[in-house]
Parts: C-alpha cells; sequence; structure tokens
C-alpha cells in the first residue's frame, strides 16, 4: 500500500476509535441533561459551521446535477443517521448500539454491489464472518452492559447503519470529482435543513442551566471529536479506499466501547460494569479486530 492508502487506514481506525468511544460517552448525559434530537441539532450545527469555515478558504464550486446527491447525503448520512442513532442510544445500551452499527459493512458490500458494481472478494467476505461472528458472541454476552436493551432503541440504531452505508455508497462518486471538504460540508448544510424542524424545539426547552462542566465537555466532544473530525477522517479515507473497506472499520467499534466500558468499571469504580466483563468477550473482539484486518487487506478499486 501506498503512503496514502496507508493515511486513509489510520484515518478510519481514528474515526472509529472516536465512535466507539461516543457510545458511552453520549450515553452519560441523555436523556437526564439533554434530549437525543437537541444533541443532534447542536452536533450538526457546531461542525457545519467548522467545516463551512475550512471550505471558506476553497474557491471549488459545485455543478447543478451533483446537488441531488449531496441533498440525498445530507438526508441519508447526516440527518437520518445522527437522529436515529441517538434516539437508539437514548433508549438502549452502548455496547447494543455498538454491535448493531456492525450491520455497516454488510449493507455497504450490499448497495456497493447494485450501485457501484463493486465486486465481493471471498476474503472481504471471510472478514466480514470473522467479525459478525465476534459481534454475535458480544450480543449474547454484552447485552446488560451499559444499560437495559430496547428493541425500539436497536431498531434505530439498524435503521441507522442501513441509512450510513447507503450514504458512504453514494457519496463515493462525487469524492472522486470534488475536494472532501466541499463535499462534507454541502452534506452538512443539507442534513442541517432536514434537522432544523425536528430538533428546533427541543433545542429551546432544554434546561441549560442544569448543564455541569462534564456536559459541555460530552457535548464538545461529541460536535469536535464524533462529528467533525470522525467525519473529516471518513470523508478522507473515501478518497483512496472503497466503501466496503471503509464501512470494514466499524467491526472495531464493539471492541472500543467494550475497552471504554471496562475502564469504566474498573478504573472509575463503577462495579456494575464489572460482571459483564468475561474472557469471551475480549476474545470477541479480537475477532473483530480481525475481521477489520482481513478486509482491509482485500484489493478493491477505487
Amino acid at each position: 500500500m501506498n503512503k496514502n492508502i496507508y493515511k486513509a487506514h489510520f484515518a478510519l481506525l481514528g474515526a472509529n476509535v472516536i465512535y466507539g468511544a461516543n457510545h458511552l460517552i453520549a450515553k452519560g448525559v441523555m436523556p437526564e441533561k439533554i434530549g437525543p434530537s437537541a444533541f443532534v441539532f447542536l452536533r450538526i450545527l457546531g461542525a457545519g459551521i467548522l467545516f463551512w469555515f475550512i471550505k471558506s478558504f476553497t474557491k471549488e464550486t459545485i455543478e447543478k446535477k451533483d446537488f441531488p446527491k449531496l441533498i440525498l447525503g445530507g438526508l441519508l448520512g447526516v440527518a437520518t443517521n445522527q437522529l436515529l442513532f441517538f434516539h437508539g442510544l437514548n433508549l438502549t445500551s452502548p455496547i447494543d448500539a455498538s454491535i448493531i452499527i456492525t450491520a455497516v459493512p454488510v449493507m455497504v458490500l450490499i448497495f456497493g454491489s447494485f450501485i457501484l458494481k463493486e465486486k465481493i472478494t471471498s476474503l472481504k467476505l471471510l472478514g466480514i464472518i470473522i467479525g459478525a461472528i465476534g459481534a454475535i458472541l458480544l450480543i449474547w454476552y454484552g447485552k446488560k452492559a451499559g444499560g437495559n436493551s430496547s428493541l425500539l432503541g436497536n431498531l434505530f440504531v439498524f435503521i441507522n447503519a442501513c441509512s450510513y452505508a447507503l450514504y458512504l455508497v453514494l457519496i463515493k462518486p462525487l469524492m472522486k470529482k470534488y475536494n472532501a471538504i466541499t463535499v462534507i460540508s454541502w452534506v452538512f448544510l443539507f442534513g442541517f435543513l432536514f434537522m432544523f424542524p425536528i430538533g428546533i424545539n427541543d433545542l429551546l426547552t432544554t434546561n441549560f442551566s442544569a448543564f455541569t462542566l462534564n456536559t459541555y465537555l460530552t457535548v464538545a466532544f461529541v460536535v469536535i471529536g464524533t462529528t467533525f473530525l470522525a467525519y473529516l477522517f471518513n470523508i478522507y479515507a473515501l478518497n483512496y479506499v472503497s466503501p466496503s473497506v471503509n464501512g470494514s472499520y466499524i467491526y472495531l467499534q464493539p471492541a472500543i466501547t467494550f475497552i471504554m466500558v471496562s475502564i469504566y468499571a474498573y478504573a472509575l469504580g463503577h462495579n456494575q460494569y464489572a460482571q459483564d466483563i468475561s474472557f469471551v468477550k475480549i476474545f470477541s473482539c479480537i475477532l473483530v479486530i480481525i475481521g477489520v484486518s482481513l478486509v482491509s487487506k482485500s484489493p478493491s478499486k477505487n
């Protein structure tokens, strides 16, 4: 692999470490301090401003024929994706959410094979199967970690995974044509327009006077880390790797979330999490990492 490919994989690793941590961090302030719709409103608004600030230094323009794809990208990859994930996370446990999100690589392969005619190689398939085995083991042994499972919450997260997978596939052709910042700035602008009528009321009724320092730090992490940096890392990586390779890194999220829960249980003394940590879970995390490695090594065309 050349240097750009290595950088792309490093960016994907960074994005999914952030996402994995987000499952536990964001869960800690919902819904007591802020509702999921208001949280997503701040998330899209804050990151969107950062993206457009960077874009202001470029002169690139978008052709009219490409706006429908950007609008659809804003709907699927920003508004629907973030709303359903945060509402799902609000209802279910962090580990459940991180496990269900591993449906993304499978959906990316399905969408990619139909839309981009991307070949499903045997090595990619093997990696997905191994990663899926690890995720399934985590489902059975991690359901109670970090909160109670919720059928509706899990369904929201699954639909979010499908929405994000379709976004990755649809946005890929635009990444070959335009600068990453140009694409993501427009996607967030349209995503915000879809989000505005849904989240504005929740935002206006949020009791900001009840926010603590921890609440503000959590919001800052979600806006700057989970949204701005993670989306930037993902969109950068799409310049050099296929959507299916990008999606395969989501298999790391259960492992990262599991590690975060372990730290929360042992290092910070929250003993209610300690009983949910076992050898089987550690073994499951190793499997998902192996799955990512196999899929990322599989040759694919951009």
